[in-house]
């Protein structure tokens, strides 16, 4: 089986994100099992490390999370591009969060967690301090974005993935 799909994960989750991306029918979910398998065969040639998970329920919690996150994120950043954002007192900027994730798989999860998320962005991580530079939209307290990255999507991301 693992030679018909060396990255059985990725597979599956390529899967999942052509369906979302594109509409449900039977179709399109063999054009994306087909386009999921290629690259999967594709990545084994470069053969990346095997993520390895110690609890896929943390995935699971931290998946229904980011997307209620999403929801609320794009209600609240429409919501300020509206009305002219809180009549000229928002103000974004950029925050160094420290991170104790140091594993590129879920780094690189975190990484998209963040940016699918409307209003903040991935700009830089510096490996040597384990640090995030982060843009915010609408910055209010730093602190409060330090928290939630940590407290919200890192430790879920720590329970998940071994270090």
């Amino acid at each position: 089986m693992t030679r018909l799909f060396p990255h059985p994960l990725l597979t599956l989750a390529l899967m999942l994100l052509w369906l979302l991306l594109t509409s449900f029918s039977l179709g399109n979910l063999v054009l994306g099992f087909g386009v999921a398998a290629l690259a999967s065969r594709a990545f084994a040639a470069i053969e990346p490390d095997r993520v390895k998970l110690r609890a896929p329920m943390a995935l699971l919690r931290l998946f229904f999370i980011v997307g209620l996150d999403i929801m609320r994120s794009n209600y609240a950043v429409a919501r300020l591009i509206l009305s002219g954002g809180r009549h000229g007192k928002r103000h974004s900027g950029f925050i160094e969060i420290p991170l104790q994730l140091r594993d590129p798989a879920p780094l690189a999860l975190l990484a998209m967690i963040i940016t699918a998320t409307p209003g903040t962005a991935w700009v830089e991580y510096d490996e040597e301090t384990s640090t995030l530079l982060l843009h915010v939209f609408d910055m209010i307290e730093t602190d409060d974005w330090v928290e939630l990255i940590g407290t919200r999507y890192e430790s879920l991301l720590l329970e998940a993935f071994p270090a």
